[in-house]
């Protein structure tokens, strides 16, 4: 039972609450906190501020607009903006208005992270392999020492931002843009990261080696980045701003005549309104989306939104343990609907695609490098592989772009782990598809 709990800007900081088996995982709560408790309708601190999204007739909202401003608008859906109590509980008295609290996200996963802060300490260590298994298994090559592809892609990575000066990530950012500002529904120029989880997923996705080539490497190493900033430093955000952050892609691809895929590290257990109508904007306008399952396994329907949506690509995580001849799925990565297994068939709430997921190595927020789990890991590189396709078959459409996924998935199909079995599963969806 959700409960209402009048708070900004709750981060992972003040939620200690950690997935079922200690995954990575973005976690966005229905308007309300999971980790916290209060009854509904309890009063608020005149001091605090909230997110609202605001619904009604288009003379009522513009009315509200002149009062509380805007933050982002999505015509017809609504917009949102922040207002006090006292603003709060005036719109409440407009019956033609509807008032919403905007989702929150947090941050909630267990890694080995790094005491220092970003930029506070020099590269004092280089990766302990090149080509983490991730690689190796992507590439089909137990021996690769490198990699190579993507260019002419841009890969939009939605997270905590990227450290996007560390060595193996330099010159391959093309944008970098922060939506988690008060100030500013989007600063451009700007997505530091002082998490650590944006810049890990950025490696995966395009690290070149840096110059010297000792660094590590990312599936498709040529793709350029779009890093967009839409969870602060403590892992915490609004589904506004990813929303915005989305179709802001989306347009940003038609406006540069760019090939673009979206990756999304990040999930909840319910749809939000306002991301759900972002992604299907952003497939309509030719990008290809994918987004994380979420580590909420390994029952069935444990799948989480974004990913769960029919225009966006599930990708479940694998560990680096054979069993049944295949990779197995990790117990934390979440399962879809297991009425649907076998018919090969996208619908809400299924898994698509499977990817290397546990103990993941990749670049960190410090210039150095970590080693995280969780579907978080899992999606870049798929995101990367898609980049990687693309750029070989630049005439491919985004919907046969993610046929082609589909159809490498079914060639290296995964038989290990709870509901995994032969063909289309609710754990590893159509298998794990790969470079080659």
């Amino acid at each position: 039972m959700f409960t209402v709990v009048y708070k900004k800007g709750i981060g992972a900081g003040e939620m200690k609450k950690r997935s079922r088996f200690g995954a990575a995982l973005l976690a966005v709560t229905m308007g309300v906190s999971l980790f916290t408790t209060g009854a509904f309708g309890q009063t608020p601190d005149a001091n605090e501020t909230y997110r609202v999204i605001i619904k009604g007739p288009s003379a009522d909202r513009a009315n509200a607009k002149q009062t509380t401003g805007v933050r982002w608008d999505f015509g017809a859906e609504g917009y949102t903006t922040e207002v006090n109590a006292k603003q709060h509980q005036a719109l409440l008295k407009n019956k033609n208005l509807t008032i919403t609290k905007v989702q929150e996200v947090q941050l909630d996963r267990i890694e080995n992270k790094p005491d220092s802060k970003a930029g506070a300490t020099a590269i004092t260590s280089l990766p302990s392999d090149r080509t983490p298994w991730g690689m190796q298994a992507i590439y089909n090559d137990p021996t690769i020492t490198s990699t190579s592809g993507g260019a002419g892609i841009k890969v939009a990575v939605l997270d905590t931002g990227t450290y996007i000066n560390h060595s193996d990530l330099v010159g391959s950012a093309e944008q970098c843009k922060d939506f988690t500002q008060s100030k500013s529904p989007m600063i451009n120029g700007v997505c530091s990261d002082k998490n650590g989880h944006g810049t890990h997923v950025a490696g995966t996705v395009l690290a070149h080696g840096a110059a010297d080539g000792l660094g590590i490497y990312g599936v498709a190493p040529q793709a350029k980045l779009w890093a967009y900033k839409v969870l602060n430093d403590r892992g915490s955000g609004y589904s506004d701003d990813i929303a915005g952050a989305i179709r802001h892609v989306a347009d940003e691809a038609v406006r540069t005549g760019s090939k673009v895929i979206i990756s999304m590290s990040l999930g909840s257990a319910g749809k939000d309104s306002m991301i759900a109508s972002a992604v299907d904007y952003a497939y309509s306008k030719g990008t290809l989306v994918i987004a994380a399952a979420g580590n909420d396994g390994y029952a069935d329907n444990t799948i989480g939104y974004p990913g769960a949506l029919v225009n966006a690509v599930a990708v479940a995580a694998l560990e680096n343990v054979q069993q049944n001849g295949t990779y197995r799925v990790a117990n934390f990565s979440s399962r879809g609907n297991s009425a649907t297994d076998g018919d090969f068939i996208i619908q809400e709430r299924d898994v698509e695609i499977s990817a290397p997921g546990a103990a993941i190595e990749s670049t960190w927020y410090d210039g150095n490098y970590n080693t995280i789990s969780g579907t978080s890991m899992a999606t870049p590189h798929v995101s990367g592989l898609a980049a990687k396709i693309w750029s070989a078959n630049p005439a491919l459409t985004h919907k046969q772009l993610r046929t082609e996924l589909q159809n490498r998935a079914k060639l290296y199909d995964i038989k290990g782990g709870y509901g995994a079995t032969t063909g289309d599963d609710h754990a590893s969806g159509f298998g794990f598809a790969r470079v080659k």
